[in-house]
């Protein structure tokens, strides 16, 4: 297979470079079966909401024939509230472990959340039919407090912050970040020549959008390392508490490194917000349910987070696009907003003029309401907000996991399980001893190929492969030669040489033939420098 110039590659998004290596991977020169370790979305996914999402619509079908019906039942008309709940309850079999379920799940809304069953289960309904415009366009209003009760019991660790908190559910938490960086934007929260910190190695859209013409951010990176188990040493955030920081990104757990916030990093994330108070800091926590005993930044300094979740790792929702933005009601984003109104004329009367086209009050409108408006361009803020059926979804979701609340949700531990055996599995087949630690989602991992070199081998080895390898070089031999396909990590901030493995998306045999493969190449370079010894 003619060699490609990997060095004109240098310049693309790593997924772009994944995408492309793929193609060789199909076609690979040993014939062997393609693997795809690239991917970050999991294989395996929840089925009881979904199950349940679908006993919700047959009832809706149920109930929408008995106001307006067609002889052939294709034409229904509108649901009845009143007495909806007992209706419902009745057309449910407690004999089904799916109905059971939707049982279950009622009881929990009543007795532990005192909400109103008619209300809820008319807004089910009504949802998952999708005949009308989300009301009130940012959340259905018990989708909120179901949102809120799950990311309570789930990221908060102990914190009461639900009734609190704000949610706008979003298409996945990728419209979630799009929304959020133009609405810092618009609000003039950060303005262009800003310095923003990067919590580094981080997903890659976190480093490219700042650096996008629309934005024009300084970015510096706030990098972590192996050698310190991918943690923040405590200099890292005295150059956080430097007022022309205006805002830190996280993922958190770290992608790729896989890495929670330790207990020791969140207390200096406090100092951090003492000493600079208006600094601005998105975390996106999706990877968080994957560790025990998980604890979100926004929870430990609320004022100052806007906190991203998505429910497409966790249960295999990737395709479903649902996520959320979450921030306090008492929050820095709105302070900064009327800190803004009352001292620069000129941006007063911007913000009048526009978000007078939605509210009658536009300097009182909220951060968070004015990026549900600017998510559909203010002209179509009465038709914003994620799809109804999308937000019902998440609501069963989350409820899958609250019924367990207070003791192990079965199928969180088997999702945890299943990436943990993988990742012992790929490290094994390296024939490398498994790193472990508390804050270890395990949902990926990364090593550096020249590190490995030294480890297998020797150092002289480890430095002629850094001297005559590029590590996009080995990259594509991986894929072209071997059929394997991974995640170029230096394209998330790592240095050169470290591979991202998704431990999510392949059955637990593939990784231990990755590492197998990945093993007779790193040999097949050993013997190319032994020629050169001869």
């Amino acid at each position: 297979m003619d060699k490609i110039d990997v060095t004109k590659l240098t310049q693309m998004s790593n997924f772009e470079i994944a995408a492309l290596f793929y193609k060789y991977a199909l076609t690979n020169s040993r014939g062997l079966r393609a693997i795809n370790v690239g991917r970050g979305n999991p294989n395996w996914i929840n089925t009881q909401a979904r199950l349940a999402l679908n006993r919700i619509v047959e009832f809706g079908m149920q109930e929408s024939l008995q106001t307006i019906s067609l002889d052939d039942g294709n034409l229904a008309g509108y649901t009845e509230k009143t007495g909806i709940a007992e209706r419902f309850e009745q057309f449910l079999d407690a004999g089904d472990s799916v109905d059971g379920f939707l049982k279950q799940a009622l009881r929990y809304t009543q007795d532990t959340m005192q909400l109103n069953q008619d209300e809820l289960v008319f807004e089910w309904v009504d949802g998952v039919i999708g005949n009308h415009y989300p009301e009130p366009s940012r959340s259905l209003v018990n989708v909120e407090k179901i949102l809120n009760r799950y990311l309570e019991v789930n990221l908060y660790r102990g914190r009461h912050l639900a009734d609190q908190t704000q949610v706008f559910p979003t298409e996945g938490g990728t419209a979630a970040m799009v929304y959020l960086f133009n609405e810092l934007k618009v609000s003039h929260i950060l303005e262009a020549g800003d310095t923003i910190a990067i919590n580094t190695p981080i997903f890659t859209p976190y480093l490219q959008i700042p650096e996008l013409n629309e934005f024009k951010l300084q970015e510096f990176d706030v990098s972590s390392d192996e050698s310190d188990d991918w943690q923040l040493v405590d200099q890292k955030f005295e150059e956080l508490k430097d007022p022309n920081v205006k805002a830190f990104f996280v993922v958190n757990p770290t992608n790729p490194t896989s890495r929670a916030f330790s207990d020791h990093a969140l207390e200096k994330l406090k100092e951090v917000v003492a000493a600079n108070p208006k600094l601005v800091i998105i975390t996106d926590d999706v990877y968080g349910t994957f560790v025990d005993n998980f604890k979100t930044i926004y929870s430990v300094v609320p004022h100052n987070t806007l906190l991203v979740y998505s429910f497409s790792k966790l249960y295999g929702a990737t395709g479903q696009r649902i996520g959320l933005i979450a921030m306090h009601e008492d929050n820095l984003f709105d302070e900064l907003i009327a800190q803004m109104t009352a001292e620069d004329p000129v941006i007063k009367e911007a913000f009048r003029k526009r978000y007078s086209y939605v509210t009658n009050k536009p300097h009182e409108m909220s951060f968070i309401d004015r990026t549900v408006a600017d998510s559909r361009n203010i002209g179509l803020y009465h038709a914003a907000g994620l799809s109804t059926p999308q937000q019902i979804a998440m609501t069963l979701f989350s409820l899958t996991n609250l019924v367990y609340e207070g003791q192990a949700d079965p199928y969180v531990q088997a999702s945890k399980k299943i990436v943990s055996g993988r990742y012992k599995a790929f490290w094994e087949s390296l024939g490398l001893v498994t790193q472990t630690s508390d804050e270890n989602a395990e949902y990926y991992t990364v090593f550096s190929i020249y590190k490995l070199a030294e480890e297998k081998y020797t150092k002289k080895f480890r430095a002629y492969l850094e001297q005559n390898c590029h590590h996009l070089e080995f990259e594509w031999r991986l894929a072209a030669d071997y059929g394997v396909v991974v995640m170029d990590g230096a394209g998330m901030g790592t240095d050169v040489g470290y591979l991202r493995i998704s431990l999510a998306n392949r059955p637990i045999k593939d990784y231990e033939t990755v590492g197998g493969r990945i093993s007779d190449l790193l040999a097949s370079y050993y013997t190319e420098y032994l020629q050169t010894k001869a």
